[in-house]
């Protein structure tokens, strides 16, 4: 079919994608190599023979990689092979000393999988074609500009060799928004697992499939036949590297190949580069096919057996069920549900709290106060979770009347955060403990007494005069006092 006769018509859009996940081992896939990566580290120092494929340099597999796969394979519900291998791919980049990339290609560890994710609340599933062990290039850094406007380009072997994991995706994505949905799931699951980290620079890296089809050949359930798909010429945009970009990317080259065929020009099969800076695609090559990159087998690794093995390999609770057991066995509704397991390390400071606390009075301070100062001060939980017995000891502190609500959250709490105090010293240097009722009793008095026009208003009906006779009795006992009893005690002696 032309393009002038397709754009007639109205246009679908089907995206697969090609996620590349760095996998968290100490050491890289097939060498000795440390892959903990320092801040000041200098390029081309993580190195050795097997990763900067000198000749003669042998590699040999980690276990870690190995079972790190494993469990993907199992969150996302796939088929895990009990007889698997590696190949060379074979290209020539300058990010791949070897000029070959080790990987697996008709016999990958995982296939045929699913990941269930929510779009606008509604819940599908998207199929995992397959997911397959590999090694990460290194690094390029362009210099001057970007990759097609940068004066030069600098390489970095430090990262070349690191274990990867690319998942691979149907192309069940209907819109660019799927997509950044997918990827939150995604990254989320990986979590869970411990074999991610999503703190490391590159560690999630994701390729991306664009085609346009003509919207009256996709099904009512999304479905569009091979025959379709093998008609539409297929765009590849490469370099995205987090959730917001692909989102951005795929809008932006969504709308750059509906602008074309509207116009009667034909999309070009071929692999473009996302320039995040100047949010645009690039052309960068034609798109090669299988058989440019002649694959055969890895002649210097054997064949990875893992039947005897997969079964003794257990993976954590995941989100979903986590957060389904939230709701039943605490109570909670879903929008705290969620909070409270965001990431594994959240829900188990929830839980840590909620084994001393009412589970209502754990979710308020955990999911709302904590999370909200934190997500303020660009901190995580993982920064304060050494700090658990401080935590519970300011809720303790509130749960027993010790201090308010009020100079709990406002108060205490950020002095912790922000001076890293225990709670106790914190209330003694600020004289935060509780009123006792004799000194809220005169206060209220004194109150009554000293604003005989916001009395006059609350009798008149006026709604803020009580508020007002609150404020100023918290004032006079230095917020000291609860402002729920206070605003009792204020309504008792004004109605009598």
């Amino acid at each position: 079919m032309t393009a002038k006769a397709l754009s007639q018509r109205d246009l679908a859009t089907v995206i697969g994608l090609e996620v590349h996940v760095q996998l968290e081992t100490d050491t890289k896939i097939f060498c000795g190599c440390s892959t903990d990566a320092a801040e000041d580290e200098e390029p081309n120092t993580r190195t050795c023979p097997v990763c900067l494929g000198l000749p003669g340099a042998l590699p040999v597999l980690n276990e870690g990689a190995v079972e790190a796969a494993v469990k993907v394979g199992k969150a996302l519900d796939a088929t895990v092979a009990e007889h698997t291998r590696f190949h060379r791919k074979n290209y020539y980049y300058p990010d791949l000393p070897k000029n070959f990339q080790i990987t697996q290609y008709d016999a990958p560890i995982c296939s045929d999988g699913t990941l269930e994710v929510s779009v606008e609340g509604n819940r599908r599933e998207v199929g995992i074609e397959r997911a397959h062990l590999e090694e990460d290039p290194g690094s390029l850094q362009h210099k001057g500009g970007s990759i097609d406007t940068a004066d030069y380009t600098l390489v970095n072997y430090n990262r070349a060799g690191t274990p990867l994991m690319e998942i691979v995706t149907e192309p069940d994505f209907r819109s660019p928004q799927e997509t950044r949905a997918f990827l939150a799931k995604l990254e989320e699951v990986l979590e869970y697992l411990g074999v991610f980290d999503a703190t490391r620079d590159g560690s999630l890296r994701i390729d991306a499939n664009i085609s346009m089809v003509p919207d009256d050949e996709v099904g009512e359930g999304g479905e569009i036949s091979g025959e379709t798909l093998a008609k539409a010429n297929r765009t590849e945009v490469k370099n995205i590297s987090s959730h917001k970009g692909a989102e951005k990317a795929l809008a932006y080259e969504v709308t750059r190949q509906k602008n074309a065929i509207s116009r009667g020009r034909g999309v070009e099969q071929e692999t473009r580069h996302w320039d995040e800076s100047r949010g645009i695609t690039v052309s960068m090559r034609s798109k090669e096919e299988e058989k440019d990159y002649r694959y055969f087998r890895e002649a210097d690794l054997p064949p990875l057996e893992v039947a005897d093995w997969k079964a003794e390999i257990a993976i954590p609770e995941l989100p979903d069920a986590r957060r389904e057991r939230f709701r039943e066995e605490y109570g909670l509704d879903a929008e705290s549900a969620s909070k409270l397991t965001s990431t594994k390390e959240v829900a188990d400071f929830y839980e840590d709290v909620a084994d001393q606390f009412d589970p209502d009075l754990a979710a308020t301070w955990v999911a709302d106060n904590l999370l909200g100062e934190l997500n303020y001060r660009d901190m995580s939980i993982t920064d304060v979770s050494d700090r658990l017995d401080q935590f519970t000891r300011l809720v303790e502190l509130v749960a027993e009347g010790e201090i308010t609500t009020k100079n709990a959250e406002e108060i205490v709490l950020r002095g912790m955060l922000d001076e890293g105090d225990a709670p106790d010293e914190i209330v003694e240097e600020e004289g935060l403990g509780a009123a006792d009722d004799d000194e809220v009793v005169s206060a209220v008095e004194e109150a009554i007494e000293e604003n005989p026009d916001a009395v006059e208003d609350y009798h008149a009906g006026e709604g803020g005069a009580i508020n007002f006779l609150v404020g100023q009795v918290m004032q006079k006992t230095g917020g000291s006092a609860d402002p729920g009893d206070v605003n009792g005690m204020l309504r008792e002696r004004l109605d009598e």
